[in-house]
């Protein structure tokens, strides 16, 4: 991996202040910019290791803290794993941060994240990528959908009810997008159910919009987190060759 070089940088929203990590290689740029959201276990050393390796293969990457109303990260104190123990305790804490975060107001956020990209220096003019892990596939795809000509492409991994029967669900997005998609659902994932991921395939397709979704064999719900036991090193390697595909052909 080449080298990168990475800060921790505020940005200005409608209600505040949000902390992020913001991440390039080194070198003089300016690079295809990425917006990457987070998983419900919010901005850590794991996030920031995941935006190195993307930097390094060459792109600007912005993760914000979208549970900034909260705190600054880290909002809530996780051990160094999270294993089946320590799983309960902790959602009894972040559910009822993950349940403020409202369409309005995260696409509000998107919205200055996106600003913040365009306005840096090391980060290339034009669309952007976005990908999200968790509750973060969802902002990715919202975002495609809310801004659809900011976004090249984004990408979801393990997302949580992308298309559900809510009236807000982000699925319902689908008729706005215009960049390319991919989605790596697992198959062991209570959080997208079949019919989730078969609705948001026939939304996707029936709007005409350029995507694939495949579904991970034997991959649970978080695989991508290392420092969960959801992890899957085969499953989360196939999600970087996946990836770095999607934006190598789009950004």
């Amino acid at each position: 991996m080449s080298g990168v070089h990475g800060t921790t940088v505020d940005i200005t929203t409608r209600d505040g202040s949000a902390d992020a990590y913001l991440v390039h290689p080194d070198g003089a740029g300016p690079f295809p910019a990425v917006l990457l959201y987070m998983d419900a276990f919010g901005l850590r050393p794991r996030l920031k290791e995941m935006a190195e390796r993307l930097a390094s293969a060459g792109y600007t990457v912005l993760v914000p803290n979208v549970f900034y109303r909260h705190g600054r990260a880290p909002v809530i104190d996780l051990p160094d794993f999270v294993g089946p123990a320590e799983r309960p305790e902790l959602f009894q804490r972040i559910g009822p941060l993950v349940q403020s975060l409202t369409p309005e107001s995260t696409m509000a956020d998107a919205d200055a994240y996106l600003h913040r990209l365009a306005e840096y220096p090391m980060a290339r003019s034009g669309p952007v990528g976005v990908t999200g892990y968790c509750m973060g596939a969802g902002l990715a795809l919202r975002t495609a959908g809310t801004y659809p000509d900011r976004v090249a492409a984004a990408a979801g991994f393990h997302g949580a009810n992308l298309a559900s029967t809510a009236p807000d669900s982000p699925h319902l997005l689908a008729d706005r997008i215009k960049g390319e998609l991919y989605f790596g659902h697992a198959d062991q994932d209570h959080a997208l159910p079949p019919e989730q991921i078969e609705r948001l395939d026939e939304a996707l397709t029936a709007a005409g919009v350029l995507h694939r979704c495949e579904v991970y064999t034997g991959a649970h719900h978080g695989f991508t987190q290392a420092d969960t036991a959801a992890y899957s090193a085969d499953a989360t390697e196939r999600h970087w060759a996946a990836l770095l595909d999607l934006f190598g052909r789009t950004l």
